[in-house]
């Protein structure tokens, strides 16, 4: 293999554990402190064999195993996941509509060693994938990216949807309400969607929503762009604002990050082809003072594209360490820690909003002969100690920042 060198900046690596040899980090990464105080990390896989990992990181500078699990069939992944005290959630998707298990699993995890499925939420069915992605966060309501058995879309790109599940009884959750793009369904009134050049869907990637403005949900909803949605009525959401910017630029919407504090948005967008053909893939700056009409007013910047691009593997934005509102996250209003494929881990400075600073960054040593290197997602602890995942075989990677 024709290995790169790492290159950092401000940001020293202080170990990586390739999670035994199934180094496919997926878009979940969740932070557990047990009773006994130990800190338990639970990773998501990008595909199948494996399920779901968890390593302890007590000693960040020696991370290890604790459980790796199976999945049951290889039709199947759990890109995502969540942890909320002793509850992990994660999400299955299938390869293809009509496919089980469809949905969520929540696992009891007091015992980390043995890890206990205690529910699983189905929603598969005749033109359902399942469920992408998880926000839990509150201990009350799952905020699913999913598709449902009673969900038809008109075009099946736009399968996913904006589902509430009520958790307060997390062996028998229930929805509690949804929300989809107008005119994505069988049987809007209003039209569909006009598709975009590069097709990737009229359908949601990721919905955050934080227990001190419980009555906002902010979307990323990939070719439909950025949303925000008053939930105040978990039984019927409604839509404050849409910002959709493609095109003319190329689609996939994924995260959308507001910084209540600063009356500010952070939203990513993702980078899926790997011959480039969609960049440039952004992160973007908006003004939300006014939720019903935000205003971009920036961008990150990103990687010299002319080095970039020529690497193995994808370039442009993907995830965002999202500031969950949780004990052992970290959260800040100023620092923006992100993830960039072959262009590894950047952070970011928007203490001046118009003007955003790169400040620091890392790009490990390739991990896979043909994909490279591909950083996949970031969590960041309520110590500052950064933890990144690669999308094919580096695993995760512990960090810490130096600014």
């Amino acid at each position: 293999m024709n290995n790169r060198s790492a290159e950092s900046k401000n940001l020293t690596l202080i170990s990586q554990h390739k999670l035994n040899g199934f180094g496919n980090g997926g878009e979940g990464i969740g932070l557990q402190t047990t009773s006994d105080g130990r800190r338990i990390m639970y990773i998501a896989h990008e595909q199948a064999p494996k399920d779901f990992t968890s390593v302890d990181v007590t000693d960040p500078k020696n991370p290890k195993m604790v459980v790796q699990t199976d999945l049951p069939h290889s039709d199947v992944r759990s890109n995502s996941l969540t942890v909320y005290e002793d509850l992990l959630l994660v999400a299955y998707q299938t390869s293809r509509p009509g496919l089980k298990p469809a949905g969520f699993g929540t696992y009891d995890i007091s015992d980390p060693e043995n890890p206990r499925q205690i529910s699983h939420f189905d929603t598969s069915g005749p033109y359902s994938r399942g469920a992408h992605c998880l926000w839990f966060v509150d201990g009350k309501h799952a905020h699913v990216t999913t598709g449902a058995g009673d969900f038809q879309p008109r075009n099946q790109k736009d399968d996913q949807f904006h589902m509430i599940v009520d958790m307060s009884n997390p062996e028998k959750p229930e929805e509690a309400g949804r929300w989809w793009l107008p005119g994505t369904r069988v049987g809007d009134s209003k039209a569909a969607p006009e598709r975009q050049a590069i097709d990737t869907g009229f359908r949601l990637h990721n919905v955050n929503v934080y227990p001190d403005h419980p009555d906002r949900a902010y979307m990323g909803y990939i070719d439909g762009g950025a949303i925000i949605v008053d939930i105040s009525d978990l039984s019927n959401p409604s839509m404050l604002s849409r910002v959709d910017y493609h095109p003319p630029f190329p689609g996939f919407t994924h995260t959308a990050l507001p910084l209540f504090d600063r009356d500010l948005m952070v939203v990513s967008d993702e980078s899926v082809r790997e011959d480039g053909s969609d960049h440039p893939k952004l992160v973007w700056i908006m003004d939300i003072r006014d939720e019903s009409n935000p205003v971009i007013i920036s961008t990150l910047p990103l990687p010299p594209a002319d080095e970039y691009l020529g690497r193995k593997g994808r370039f442009g934005a993907h995830n965002l360490h999202e500031n969950q509102p949780l004990p052992t996250s970290f959260s800040s209003d100023t620092l923006i820690f992100g993830t960039y494929f072959n262009g590894g881990l950047r952070v970011h400075d928007i203490s001046d909003p118009f003007r955003p600073e790169e400040v620091a960054y890392f790009v490990p040593e390739e991990a896979h002969e043909e994909k490279g290197i591909n950083i996949n997602d970031v969590y960041v602890d309520e110590n500052g100690l950064v933890y990144a995942i690669d999308r094919f075989a580096g695993g995760l990677y512990i960090l810490e920042l130096n600014v």
